[in-house]
């Protein structure tokens, strides 16, 4: 990848939610109870997502380092040996427990909220004429895909390419810029596109990183939905 792409950075909460939402992620991926989180399993993946983003040449919200020290703290916190005195002391882990209550009570209310049609259906967004083909199908039971269900996609694409796709070579690199466009030429012919038809059989580790890089800052200029299928799981991209 050239020196242009190697640096090309999106912030991302410019793109997806914060840190929380990225703990509701790992809390519901690993099944746990808000009240009895696995601090050193959610630790361990928190850092894990981190490292992968900051592959990606993406900048972090100051936020994302600040649950991060908070998670270690907690999970060192935990590791100390008590004095038998544990009933009288607080689990460090009630220091996430009530923000993630505050986070999840206010994502409950933003969703009931933003069903409702308060103030008419075109409200604020783009007449219909310009958005008659970014329509999902009523009949067809679909989720929105957040950045972090993205990133697991990407990171089972890399882990599935061959060893001899994994080479990284310095010349005649597709750019994120003439990604977009690729994809966009494709969205505009067919409507809607499936995640894995965004790569080709030979596609390698620099090829799969720029189109991730594409995908977020397609996302952050509003034009596509990125969701997914809730019985096939297949995630499908939608040309706003």
């Amino acid at each position: 990848m050239n020196n242009t792409e190697t640096t090309y950075n999106i912030k991302l909460d410019q793109v997806f939610e914060g840190p929380m939402a990225l703990l509701v992620h790992l809390i519901k991926k690993n099944e746990v109870d808000i009240y009895d989180i696995p601090i050193a399993v959610i630790t361990q993946q928190y850092l894990a997502y981190m490292e992968w983003i900051k592959l990606m040449n993406i900048d972090f919200a100051g936020d994302f380092l600040v649950m991060a020290s908070t998670l270690t703290q907690i999970k060192s916190r935990m590791l100390l040996p008590t004095h038998g005195i544990e009933e009288d002391e607080e689990d460090p882990r009630l220091a996430l427990t009530k923000p993630l209550q505050e986070y999840l009570e206010m994502q409950s209310v933003a969703e009931q909220l933003a069903s409702r049609n308060l103030l008419g259906e075109h409200t604020f967004v783009r007449p219909l004429a310009e958005r008659d083909h970014a329509q999902l199908p009523d009949e067809e039971p679909y989720v929105q895909v957040g950045l972090f269900e993205l990133i697991e996609a990407f990171q089972k694409i890399l882990t599935n390419i061959s060893d001899d796709h994994r080479l990284e070579l310095t010349t005649d690199r597709i750019t994120v810029k003439e990604k977009i466009s690729e994809i966009v030429d494709i969205l505009e012919e067919q409507n809607s596109m499936t995640f894995y038809e965004l790569f080709s059989k030979d596609a390698d580790k620099a090829e799969i990183i720029v189109t991730f890089l594409a995908l977020l800052e397609m996302v952050k200029l509003n034009l596509i939905q990125i969701v997914q299928h809730l019985e096939s799981g297949i995630i499908r991209l939608f040309y706003l």
